[in-house]
């Protein structure tokens, strides 16, 4: 699938420390960064809010010394306050129209698609791009009720013009499979943050996507 001309972001990290297993986690966003990672979500979920503010500060500081942009997951207030590139959502979080309406047109607002009706709601029209969540099963998506697989990826992309970021369960091994059948970014876990190389799996990933 081409570069969306609106989310030209090939290879997206989506970080936390918990996922980080053999190397601190900012270390961890530097070097895929410097492997080739276009842009990262900060995605903790078992911090309080002034532990995710800290962390959300210091990954800022660090996308904005490479210039890459910086999404947060779900806490919106916290998105608005270190001034991100952006916010992501699921079914479960703030919705997009509420965030446009509490907090204007700041931020990038992302929405995890896990339902098929999700496609028909009124709320995509205030979303900029699309998480297609998940793709493949994996442990950091346990509450989703099932996967789609390549097949929901090009059946989605039917569906919307919006860009995709398809996310879960992608590897070294799926990636390209998942970019071919319409995704226009693959987000990464485990494959970079449990790496013992992240700069190198970054490289890998990248290179792959070209």
């Amino acid at each position: 699938m081409p570069i969306h001309d609106a989310f030209p972001y090939p290879l997206y990290l989506v970080i936390s420390e918990r996922d980080c297993t053999k190397k601190h986690w900012l270390t961890v966003a530097e070097e895929a960064i410097l492997g080739g990672v276009d842009i990262i979500q900060l995605r903790e979920k078992d911090c309080s809010r002034h532990e995710l503010l800290q962390k959300a500060r210091e990954l800022k500081r660090l996308t904005d010394r490479y210039q890459i942009p910086l999404i947060i997951n779900d806490a919106v207030d916290i998105a608005i306050e270190i001034q991100a590139w952006g916010v992501h959502v699921g079914r479960s979080d703030m919705p997009p129209s509420e965030i446009i309406s509490t907090y204007g047109q700041h931020l990038s607002v992302g929405w995890s698609i896990e339902l098929m009706s999700q496609m028909r709601s009124e709320e995509l029209q205030h979303v900029q791009h699309l998480g297609i969540s998940p793709i493949f099963s994996t442990a950091t998506k346990k509450d989703t009720i099932s996967t789609w697989g390549i097949t929901g990826i090009r059946e989605l992309r039917n569906l919307s013009p919006k860009p995709f970021i398809a996310i879960g369960g992608m590897q070294l091994a799926n990636a390209k499979k998942a970019f071919d059948a319409g995704a226009n970014s693959i987000a990464v876990v485990s494959a970079i943050c449990a790496s013992g190389d992240p700069r190198k799996a970054s490289h890998e990933l990248k290179e792959l996507l070209k």
